[in-house]
This record gives C-alpha cells, structure tokens and sequence, in this order.
C-alpha cells in the first residue's frame, strides 16, 4: 500500500508505481520510496526487493524530515537533482542555488528570504508545499548526503569530511550524523572498501538519456591549451591559484551492470581543499548539466516540428556551460562576430599572454591558469589580437565585476541578469545571454540575434528576423537553452 507524502510536487501515484517496479532511472531524483516497516527511504532505481507498504516523498530532506534514513544500497546521495524545481527563474529555484552555494552555512533563514526578495514565513510555506520540507531540512539534509559519499567513497579522514560538509566542528557533525542515520560516522565508514591512493574520486550521478560524448564535443572544440584538456573519454582543466593549483578530470563512470550505479560521471580531484569540495561537485554539476529533466524538456519543446526530430535524434543532449563565470564572460566577448574556432584561438593568446603559468604542469597539457579580473582591468589587450572595441570591452568587463556592477549571484532572474550585462559598453543582447548559457547554464537563456538560430529554424536556406525568432521560442520557455543547443549541434555537428 503506497500514499503521496506531497502529492503537489511529485509524479501522480500511478507514474510512481510503474517508475518504482520498472527500477526506471528517468525519475531517480524526482521521487524517493520511504518504507514504513523499515524505515529506510530508496530511489526508484533501488536494487532491493520491493516493500509492500511505503510511502513517496518529493525530495530526500522530507524523506528524512518524515524519519526515514538514507539506503545503503542504491544511496540517495547519488541521485541526481529535481531539474524541475532547481532550474530557471521560479523562485523555489533561486532558492535552492543560494542553498547550494552554501548561503545557509553561516546566514540564517532570513537571509535567504532576503536575497530572494520575500518573506521568511512565505519561503518557509513555499518549500513544505512543493518540497515537503523547509529550507532549513534541504540545507542539512545536503550536507549530510554529502558527508555520506565522502564516507563511502573515498578515504578521507572523518575530521576532513565535516569540513567538506560545512560542518563547523567535528563534535557537531558527529551529533548531526547519529541522529539522522542512526550510525556514528565511523560505523559507515567500517562498510566502504578501501580506495588505493590520493586521488579523489566521487561519482555524479545523472538522470538518462545523457549524451556525454555530446558533451565532450562541445568542450572539445573550445577548450583552451594549457587550462584544459579534451580527449575521446574525458575533460580535465586547473583550477585554484599559482601558490594552490589542483586539477580535475570528469569521465563516464564504468558501467557496473547494476542500474543504481551506472547513470553517473566520474569526478576525480587532484589538490582540492576539504572546504570547498561540495563548491566543486555543485560548478560540476551545473557545467555538466547533471540535474536536468530530459522528460520534462522533451514534453515542452518536442511540439514544435523543427525541434521533434532533433529531440528524437538526441534526446541525451544537455546544456553545457563553462568552470568560471569570468571566464566564460570574457570568452563571450571575444566570440563575437568570429568564428568558434578563431575565437578560441584569441582566447588562447589571452590565457597565455595574461594568466599564469604554473611552475611545472600538474597532468599533460595542464600548465596554466586563466586571468583574473585584477590582471585584464588594465591589459593591453591589442597585443594579442583583439580590436580596439573587444578589448576594451574585456576591460570594462574585467573592471564592473571587480567593483561589482555585474555578478553571477544565482538569486538573479535572467531578465535582471542580462539587463546589468547589457548595460556595459560592448556588451549588447546576444552577448548577454551567450553570458547566462556559457556561466550560468540557464535553461531559458536565448541569443535570438544568433545568426545560425536565424538560419537554423527555417531550415530552408531563408533567415528569421530575431524578432520572428523571439516570438516563435515563447512556446519553447522555460527550456530555449537546449533548443538552442539541439539548433546548433544539427547545423554545425559536432563543434556547435
């Protein structure tokens, strides 16, 4: 016997139980099973013997509000995130970047409320409505799942696990621990088998279809020699700074054959702090658009008869975006009216001319680190390249994030977005969005100016006005950014 714990945010009862008997992987992350007898919450994907009497929740946090503890067996901590809620301009999913981001770490509620533009009580309703849960449960209950994969997945010591979580002190994050799951952190720990040396791997975990050499095609057609590196398999970069480098590399996870395990990447981390590994794992996250709902973006944009073939053909594609706002930011304005080649041949003079160059390379073809704002507000940009126009375009750029007039603040919609971008001088519409899909990965972000969108609509050899352009994609919001990625992938191939 099944009942909907939170009936509003989650399939109808009938999809739930289909989803749940056929182990279907398109809804892990949109659904958890609670077993009442046990007590134990799984994903629909769960290897284990169905329970004849349970219940559904919307997310982990009400599963765990609800006092039911995380299985070990399919582990809920590698389910990825509910595309619906944690994507776009909806308030819940503002809210839930900032809790990402860790705005709750050291802010209370309030805060939060805040940043979003509305009143404590109202967030508070507006989670336990659609979430089942209040901001609050969200925010340890991710801190906690969090901690649980660094137990079972790699050997780091407990001490560096709490910190990892945002937990201020081992005594707290032992207390937090045992009384969510019932276990001491150590006793979890005493069920992983042991990972042989330094490297840091964890897995990411995604919702199929996924199309991951898609991915790497895209990457691989920009990827900057020295702070990137894009092979058949895998896509490694830099990160941090000259005094603390480190580098990583995502793959496809091996296929096990079991399905709880094999929809996911493989991240491992070289020279990562403790404190900012859940930083890391949610910018993947994003860059990779792991959380996305194929399902959902497949419904709102396959009614259009351009884009149902292309939907067909690639139903796996995702949205990518880059590691760092800023530099995706500087990459857009160098892209403009130049070919994806050419421009990744300017930004690569950039990188090399203005960033750093590390004393030895951390991996082969890994060696330096991409500028910051402090080294581009002054540069002499024309040197490499660049006209007068883009340069001090960069430049401006460089200098409005350093004072503050643009940020990448996820509280942000797109339309207060793009409206600061355009405001600085060479940035206009096309720029601004190219910005929101490259940094932020929106899922609604639309450069209606883009000359192959104008062609690749018709797709007749005629070119739609971006005005034309812009009225047609209404149909296809809150989902234009992967219209417009399935548009290019089918004019350009594989470098689109």
């Amino acid at each position: 016997m099944s009942t909907l714990a939170t009936a509003t945010a989650i399939p109808d009862a009938h999809t739930c139980e289909q989803a749940r008997l056929t182990r279907d992987a398109r809804f892990d992350g949109l659904f958890f099973t609670a077993v009442t007898s046990t007590r134990i919450y799984c994903r629909p994907v769960c290897p284990a013997p169905t329970a004849k009497r349970f219940t559904y929740y919307a997310s982990a946090a009400a599963a765990e509000a609800g006092g039911y503890r995380p299985c070990l067996r399919c582990r809920p901590e590698l389910s990825p995130g509910d595309g619906a809620w944690r994507r776009g301009d909806a308030l819940l999913a503002r809210a839930l970047k900032l809790i990402e981001q860790g705005v709750l770490d050291e802010q209370p509620l309030s805060a939060l409320a805040e940043r979003v533009d509305i009143g404590e009580r109202q967030l508070r309703r507006l989670f336990v409505e659609r979430l089942g849960v209040s901001p609050t449960g969200v925010h340890g209950t991710r801190r906690l799942l969090f901690a649980k994969q660094l137990l079972t997945e790699t050997a780091m010591p407990i001490t560096e696990v709490a910190l990892a979580a945002g937990f201020g002190s081992l005594r707290r994050f032992n207390a937090a621990f045992l009384e969510a799951y019932r276990m001491a952190p150590r006793d979890l720990r005493k069920q992983r088998v042991e990972v042989p040396g330094e490297t840091l791997r964890l897995r990411l975990g995604y919702r199929p279809p996924y199309d991951f050499g898609a991915m790497l095609d895209f990457l691989r057609g920009r990827a900057l020699p020295g702070v990137e590196v894009v092979d058949a398999t895998s896509y490694s970069r830099v990160f941090g700074s000259i005094d603390a480098p480190g580098w990583l590399r995502v793959s496809q996870w091996p296929a096990s054959h079991r399905l709880a395990d094999d929809n996911a990447l493989r991240l491992e981390l070289h020279g990562a702090r403790p404190s900012r590994l859940l930083e890391f794992v949610t910018r993947l996250r994003r860059m990779f658009d792991l959380d996305a709902d194929p399902q959902a973006i497949i419904e709102a944009l396959g009614a259009d008869a351009r884009l149902r073939p292309l939907l067909k053909q690639r139903a796996g594609l995702r949205v990518p975006s880059g590691w760092d706002g800023f530099e995706s930011a500087v990459r857009a304005i160098i892209g403009q009216q130049v070919s994806v080649s050419g421009a990744r041949t300017l930004a690569t003079r950039l990188s090399h001319h203005f960033g750093q160059p590390l004393p030895a390379p951390l991996a082969p073809g890994l060696d330096h680190l991409f500028p910051s704002p402090d080294a581009l507000a002054d540069a002499d940009l024309g040197a490499i390249g660049l006209t007068g126009a883009r340069a001090q375009a960069v430049r401006t750029l460089a200098r409005a994030l350093l004072e503050g007039h643009v940020d990448f603040k996820p509280e942000r919609t797109l339309d207060d977005f793009t409206a600061r971008w355009v405001a600085l001088p060479g940035i206009g519409p096309w720029t601004a969005h190219d910005i929101a899909l490259r940094a932020l990965g929106h899922p609604d972000a639309f450069p209606a100016d883009d000359l192959v969108l104008r062609r690749a609509v018709p797709n007749d050899g005629s070119r739609m006005s971006a005005k034309a352009l812009t009225a047609r994609a209404e149909a296809w919001r809150p989902w234009r950014a992967y219209a417009v990625i399935h548009l290019w992938k089918d004019s350009m191939g594989v470098t689109a």
